[in-house]
């Protein structure tokens, strides 16, 4: 394999520029072309190749976003998209990808491969951290301590007026952001897309706390959480206030995707990216490289998206009980 090409697909995620660069890097120290696929699926459609060296990815490690840009791409999901892609590929000589995304970004990977024996490797960016076969996607810890930083400023104003805050954090059909910014910033509770709320508690532990002279109380809340066909916080501030509790939410958004990316984001970035070009050119396709107990190991691409990653019910459970 002489020619491989690198891109990043889906929602943006800290560390994705790391895992570019390593890529890159590992390429030519391997003697490899490496070129980059601008947008995504849609950069591959539209022939937005550009070659990549050393001096390309110079001083990106610390960089949030990514440059070679993101993208959803509709056009991809047509059978014809798919072979004008695989056409722009053929064209430039290369021979294989390494994809760095999310879910979907892999299952579109996966149809390269299987349509047009295109081999691809993928690694997992995503903040969302629900991928099956790794502890750790690209862009979570860096989301997570993003969210930590605004609880913790958000913690002093609740204390000071005797409020609850309602704090809501990224995770549509996950929860694993949520759980790990609540027991990281002392939330009394957390609502997860997995569980189904239970209010009632959540109520009752909070006239507990301001009973027992607390001046304050937290609650994370995903995104994906739904009550009553409502989502997110705004649904839970709702039925507290009708409840006579004075409340306010605060909803973190899109800043858990942009910024630095985290040491650990980047180390694990840097080590999935070197490794998906050492599979590449040992043969291997339609495989993601994860990280499984701080080292890199490889799962079936379809694996990471049909097994369900559940979350850790003994955090969950220690959240829920603990609370005063």
């Amino acid at each position: 394999m002489q020619r491989i090409g690198v891109m990043t697909s889906g929602g943006d995620a800290p560390g994705m520029n790391a895992n570019v660069r390593a890529v890159v890097r590992t390429g030519v120290s391997r003697g490899v072309q490496v070129f980059g696929i601008r947008d995504g699926f849609a950069g591959l459609i539209s022939d937005e190749i550009i070659p990549m060296t050393s001096q390309s990815v110079g001083g990106i490690i610390g960089k949030g976003g990514t440059i070679l840009g993101t993208a959803r791409c509709e056009e991809f999901r047509d059978p014809a998209g798919r072979a004008k892609a695989a056409q722009t590929l053929r064209k430039h000589g290369i021979e294989g990808i390494v994809v760095c995304g999310g879910d979907g970004s892999f299952r579109g990977a996966h149809l390269l491969w299987k349509e047009h024996n295109i081999p691809v490797i993928c690694t997992p960016g995503t903040i969302d951290n629900d991928l099956a076969g790794t502890d750790y996607t690209i862009g979570f810890d860096t989301a997570v301590n993003t969210a930590l930083e605004a609880i913790d400023r958000i913690r002093d104003t609740a204390e000071a007026h005797r409020r609850t805050f309602i704090v809501e954090v990224m995770g549509r059909h996950s929860g694993f952001i949520a759980l790990a910014t609540a027991i990281g910033g002392g939330a009394d509770a957390v609502l997860v897309p997995e569980i189904p709320p239970d209010i009632p508690r959540i109520i009752s532990m909070v006239e507990r706390r301001f009973a027992a002279g607390k001046r304050f109380s937290l609650i994370v809340v995903a995104e994906g959480v739904v009550i009553d066909d409502f989502p997110g916080a705004g649904s839970v501030a709702h039925i507290l206030k009708k409840h006579g509790l004075d409340c306010r939410v605060s909803i973190i958004g899109h800043q858990q995707r942009g910024g630095a990316p985290t040491a650990l984001d980047r180390e694990f970035a840097s080590l999935l990216g070197k490794e998906a070009v050492e599979e590449l050119l040992r043969g291997g396709t339609n495989k993601m490289a994860g990280i499984v107990g701080k080292r890199v190991e490889f799962c079936d691409l379809e694996y990471s998206w049909r097994e369900k990653k559940p979350i850790d019910m003994e955090v969950y459970r220690f959240i829920s009980e603990a609370a005063i």
